[in-house]
């Protein structure tokens, strides 16, 4: 019987998660599987992984074979080179002291290039909110002064109609009055 790790797709449509499952390879995609040994979802951003190494490494030295993207997954979460250390111990190539030491230099530069890439995200997504309000506050603005020049303009029409109707009561009253006493002389 072929083991394989492989992913297991599950979520909606456009919006899929994986769990990472040791299956037969005979078995269907997203049927029947052995173990579950992990979660993918590559929606978030960083990718969201979680996997239990110590079964994921005990099932690659029992002859499991990763697929190629369960393989990236892998050596992403460092099972790969954990298994790469463990062999070299076996065979007598480094002691289990070095392999330990070298397994904790990499995972803490792992959490540090992690923690700089979430802060990164994290500062660039501050960067193009603070972009969009100034770019919004110039449009309110722009709207604001050209409200603004409307209302004078406005302004000064009411004003210049009210000039012109006192101007226009104005001649009509002394029309009116130049026209009586040439009603009484008559």
């Amino acid at each position: 019987m072929a083991v394989k790790i492989r992913l297991a797709r599950h979520g909606k449509k456009n919006f899929a998660f994986f769990h990472i499952v040791v299956a037969d390879s005979r078995a269907p995609r997203d049927g029947r599987f052995i173990e579950r040994i992990g979660v993918y979802n590559p929606n978030t951003n960083p990718a969201t992984i979680e996997l239990d190494n110590d079964k994921a490494l005990q099932w690659l030295f029992n002859g499991a074979q990763p697929t190629e993207t369960c393989r990236r997954i892998l050596s992403y979460k460092g099972v790969m080179l954990r298994k790469h250390l463990q062999e070299g111990v076996k065979k007598g190539a480094l002691t289990q002291e070095v392999a330990d030491q070298k397994w904790d230099a990499w995972v803490q530069e792992k959490e540090l290039k992690l923690s700089n890439k979430k802060t990164e995200l994290a500062q660039s997504k501050r960067e193009a909110k603070k972009v969009a309000l100034e770019a919004e506050a110039k449009v309110k603005e722009a709207r604001a002064q050209e409200i603004a020049k409307r209302k004078r303009e406005e302004e000064e029409a009411a004003a210049k109609a009210a000039a012109e109707a006192q101007a226009q009561t104005a001649a009509q009253e002394e029309g009116a009055t130049e026209q009586e006493p040439a009603e009484t002389q008559e």
